[in-house]
């Protein structure tokens, strides 16, 4: 079964892991691999980026699954923020000073990320592995994504079947969830991500390794 294997590869990562942490931005994926790990590591350090444009019902979802779930949440949040800077600069310089650099700096912290990519969601993430090295500024540390081989349907069944409320965000027709500003329902119905960045970009920049 798909979840079994998601199991083995959690279960192995952890058993290396020295200090793992989990990335969320309580997206049904970000959820579903969370609700997974608890079973194994109750205390997992949730990191969540506050770039000081999530929409409303992000923050409320996150506070109120952090007091369901007694989550080890830790908000991440720029050291200088600038809220509306994707609109003075560009989308590019927002996601780098609120997400990258201060997740990139936190994650120097940990030897084991846990991230709930998926290879279907983008080309971008095609090639992407279950185990690999991922580079940070100033070190390497172990990314792990259990569910990459899984399709949404497959997210949306384990949280079925494991009673787990989603984002109310999906039941508005979004289906790729970030900042308010730069997430529209999807402009193309094929492709989930697409109501991204206004279709500008594929990725915030959180994904790729540091040169």
């Amino acid at each position: 079964m798909i979840e079994d294997a998601a199991r083995d590869v959690i279960a192995s990562a952890l058993d290396k892991a020295e200090k793992p942490c989990i990335t969320s931005s309580f997206q049904a994926e970000c959820v579903v691999l969370t609700h997974m790990l608890l079973q194994e590591r109750t205390d997992i350090p949730v990191l969540f980026l506050d770039t000081f444009h999530h929409f409303p019902q992000t923050l409320a979802y996150r506070d109120e699954l952090t007091e369901r779930w007694k989550l080890n949440l830790i908000n991440l949040r720029a050291k200088e923020p600038q809220v509306g800077l994707w609109e003075r600069e560009s989308t590019q310089a927002c996601c780098a000073r609120h997400k990258v650099e201060p997740l990139f700096s936190a994650l120097a912290d940990y030897d084991t990320w846990f991230t709930a990519l998926r290879r279907d969601q983008s080309p971008s993430r095609a090639n992407l592995k279950e185990v690999e090295p991922f580079q940070l500024p100033a070190k390497t540390i172990s990314r792990v994504a259990p569910i990459a081989g899984w399709h949404a349907r497959d997210v949306w069944k384990y949280a079925k079947d494991h009673d787990i409320p989603l984002l109310p965000l999906y039941e508005l027709g979004y289906t790729s969830i970030g900042c308010e500003p730069c997430t529209t329902p999807p402009l193309d119905p094929n492709n989930p991500r697409s109501g991204r960045w206004q279709g500008e970009k594929l990725e915030c920049g959180i994904h790729i390794q540091a040169k």
